[in-house]
């Protein structure tokens, strides 16, 4: 699989898309819009990767928009805006409701987009000098999309406070708003993310860990009465399943169980 902007690799069941624009800090454009697209559907549709680790080439994680695809969207029309913005739309709703996991590794600094691919991950760990924010306000753009998805993940007055005044904060401020898992230091992200992704591919059944992801990005639209009943129908349908049976069976036994 052959890209411009991107490295795709895959490795004892993990996939690593990394950013590949260094000497643009990882910028998104249309096209690196378009190859994540790729990268990510192709992970989904691989037997063999189960966990997916989201990274940056370089000194930047990803600096939000590249300064000559803000130029364009500026000749562009409404509906060449519009089809743009839906194309990084379907990106994001893509990684949210994606199969697999995904883990941030952000060695750098994320701003703008970059934040904005930071929140829809399901897991997230930055090094200590990281900043991270949401600057669409600063230059009078809106941080429209990103919006939707981290309201959802931290609340509404953290999510206030981020992106109304367009700071940029530390990674210990983001982790203790809830915007990523943990902080980790430099010489030590490499292992540690392996580790959880590794123990993410042995410890826990597939299925589990994709419908418990789908029942946490639900659970906030539905009310209680109605929640309650998807979740009971979701416990009796996993009971069947057979990840859980195995699961179940190894536990009784007290087997050793690698996923």
């Amino acid at each position: 699989m052959a890209f411009s902007f991107l490295q795709y690799t895959v490795a004892d069941r993990i996939a690593t898309i990394a950013l590949n624009r260094p000497e643009k800090r990882n910028a998104l454009n249309g096209q690196l819009v378009a190859e994540l697209r790729e990268a990510f559907r192709a992970a989904e549709a691989d037997e063999a990767v189960k966990v997916i680790i989201l990274k940056g080439n370089g000194e930047a994680f990803c600096a939000g928009a590249d300064l000559e695809y803000l130029q364009q969207l500026q000749k562009n029309t409404y509906e060449e805006n519009l089809t743009d913005s839906r194309e990084l739309m379907q990106l994001f709703r893509e990684i949210y409701d994606l199969d697999k996991i995904v883990i941030a590794q952000v060695e750098g600094h994320a701003i703008a987009g970059g934040c904005g691919l930071v929140t829809l991950c399901d897991l997230s760990y930055a090094v200590p000098e990281a900043l991270l924010g949401y600057t669409e306000v600063k230059i009078g753009f809106i941080p429209a999309l990103v919006a939707i998805f981290l309201v959802r993940k931290i609340g509404e007055g953290r999510s206030r406070e981020l992106l109304l005044t367009g700071k940029l904060v530390t990674a210990e401020k983001a982790a203790t708003d809830g915007l990523i898992t943990a902080v980790v230091p430099a010489a030590e992200i490499n292992t540690y993310v392996a580790k959880v992704a590794g123990s993410l591919c042995k410890e826990a059944s597939a299925n589990s860990l994709k419908v418990t992801k789908k029942l946490i990005g639900t659970v906030l639209d539905l009310p209680l009465a109605e929640g309650l009943l998807h979740a009971s129908a979701l416990n009796a349908e996993t009971r069947g399943h057979d990840d859980c049976k195995r699961g179940i069976a190894a536990f009784l036994n007290k087997e050793k169980f690698t996923w």
